[in-house]
This record gives structure tokens, sequence and C-alpha cells, in this order.
């Protein structure tokens, strides 16, 4: 393969790493994506594509996956390219203030910044203690939803006592046939609000309640037929007959190489100074979920402001002595041209 020079180089296609390319286009630099995944959009496609996300602004109510398809509308004027199903193997210095990346296909890479963008590193969903746990995945088995037409009118099962459970047995309970959620007790780590909801859908017999219970097996020779419960308190046995069950246990985090790159880090994150959100290590930032600072909050639209800066400084470090150029896109017509939005 031959060796790609370019502008800014973004581990990770997540929502912060996508709009890492508008923030750049516009100061008229070129960025390379690459991810581990098969597809652009981070966790917002890989867990949860059809939940709703509140909080970005200007925007009411949005999908995971919408919300991808709305970033990569906004970069479409932009000189960009993405490499995915492989990860970055090796960070070295070169010469001249720029790195030389790796990754597992081979594909070597020469930059002067490095935006790691990769949300909570390699993840993936946490498995039910059962033996194959996989044997039904996707034919009944998930530990997320994809697709919310897929739960129609059917018999659910869900497991867990955070967000992504409480979230989808609320969503799920205005089209599914019955919804049964489960957890080992009668108390929730999810936001409050949700699981106020939750419960009136149980007074309502929209959801039926099932604590204290644990997951004991999964049933099915050819097919998945339904779940073994064990109560967690006196051991008892009870089978639901159901047509899905979604286990959301949480996800098993590694950060993977980013271990082995030296950046400086604290409680698995990459620390980051508040300036421009650059590493300990120079030319190399951390933006988004990856990253730690006093008073960091996990959510897309701080990772935006975080990337936003973080450009502002790559752009120094491509043309030094250079004032950054700085315009509203309401009103500066040569941003207007690159956005291609002039009339």
């Amino acid at each position: 393969m031959s060796k790609i020079e370019t502008d800014i180089v973004v581990i990770g296609a997540g929502p912060v790493g996508l709009f890492t390319v508008f923030e750049a286009g516009l100061l008229g630099l070129n960025c390379h994506l690459i991810d581990n995944l098969d597809k652009v959009g981070g966790q917002c496609i890989e867990l949860y594509p059809e939940k709703p996300i509140y909080d970005i602004p200007g925007v009411a109510n949005q999908t995971g996956k919408e919300h991808i398809e709305a970033l990569l509308e906004q970069i479409k004027p932009f000189d960009y390219k993405v490499h995915l199903n492989q990860r970055v193997n090796e960070i070295s210095e070169s010469a001249e203030n720029t790195w030389k990346l790796v990754t597992s296909e081979g594909q070597e890479f020469k930059t002067k910044n490095i935006f790691i963008a990769a949300g909570a590193g390699s993840f993936e969903s946490r498995r039910p203690p059962v033996m194959e746990p996989d044997k039904f995945i996707d034919k009944g088995i998930n530990y997320a939803v994809r697709d919310i037409s897929k739960y129609k009118d059917k018999e659910i099962v869900i497991f867990g006592g955070g967000d992504s459970a409480l979230d989808w047995s609320v969503e799920l309970a205005k089209i599914a046939k019955k919804i049964s959620l489960v957890h080992r007790r009668d108390d929730f780590r999810g936001a409050q609000h949700t699981e106020k909801k939750m419960r009136e859908l149980v007074s309502a017999g929209l959801i039926d309640l099932k604590v204290p219970f644990v997951i004991k097996d999964i049933i099915g020779e050819d097919k998945f037929t339904g779940v073994d419960l064990m109560h967690f308190e006196n051991k008892e046995i009870e089978t639901i007959e159901c047509d899905e069950a979604l286990f959301f246990f949480g996800l098993n985090k590694q950060l993977g190489p980013i271990l082995e790159w030296n950046v400086d880090l604290e409680n698995n994150k990459i620390k980051v100074n508040t300036a421009n959100f650059e590493t300990n290590k120079p030319g190399i930032f951390a933006v988004g979920d990856i990253n730690h600072y006093p008073g960091k909050l996990d959510l897309i639209l701080c990772g935006f402001h975080e990337t936003t800066l973080a450009v502002q400084e790559a752009f120094k470090r491509i043309n030094p002595g250079e004032r950054v150029p700085f315009g509203y896109t309401t009103s500066n017509k040569g941003l207007q041209e690159k956005l291609k939005v002039n009339k």
C-alpha cells in the first residue's frame, strides 16, 4: 500500500470524528478517518441506531442513525476518506513534527495531527452468563436494537438495570405485544424520569417487571423459544416463552493499542488540556468520550466543542505563524463557497 499523507488522521468515525471533518474542512484541511467497525457512526450506529437523542442543539428529537446521516450530509462538501475494518496498531514520531501511523491492514499514514475520537475505545456488549450465549444471535438474541420494526407485535424479554434497558422497555412497549423487564433487584441505574415512565407502564399492565430475577438459561434447540429465569433470593426457576430477548448488561471497554502510544492516561481515559484538547504529545489530540479533564461530561455536544478548538491548533501546526482564519458561516462568503451554499 502507498503511504497516505493528510492534514489530520482521525481515529474513530463516530459523531465527533465526523464533525472533525466539518471543522477541518472550514479551514481548508483534509482528513482521513480510521475505524475498526465495518461502518461509520461509532456507538450511535453499533449500539443505539434507533434510540432517540434529545440533547443535540437545535434538534428536538433524532435517532442515532438519523444523527449520523445528518453529519454525513453536512460533511459532503469536504475532502475526506474513511478506512473501515482496521485499527491503528502503531504510532511513531517522524521528522518535521510529523507522525507515522500503521494500521492492522498495513496502511501507513503521515500527518502532523492525530485526533483520537475513539469513544470508549474498543468495545463489545457483555454476554449473559449462560452456555452458548450467541447461539441465537440475531435470531432471537440481541445486544442492541438496530431495527425497531423487528419488534412489532412480538413478545420480548429485556434484561438490565441501566439506561438502555429502561429506554427500550419504554420505547418498545409502544409496539410490542408484551414486554417483560428482568433485573436482579428493584433498583435501577438509569435516568429517573425514564424509570418513572417504566413504572407507570408497569402499573398500566404494559410492562411485566420481573424482580429480583437473573438469567438462568436460553431455551431452544433449532430455534430460540424463550428464557429460564432464576429468582435471585429463593433460587426458584421460572420459564418465559418469548420471540425476542434483549440483553443490556453494558459494555466491555478496552483501550487496546492506545495503551502503547505513550499518551498520559487517567482512569482509562486520555488526559488533555482544555485550551486545545492536546495530549502530552504535541500534535496528538483526544476529543469526545475518550478524553479526560476537570469537569468533563461524556456528551456528544461536548465532543463537538472540543474538536472545534482542537482543529484550530491543528491548523497552526500545519501553517506555523499564520493567523487561523475565522468567520461565521451565516455571513462569510468564503465559508459558504466551501459549503456549496452560495446562490
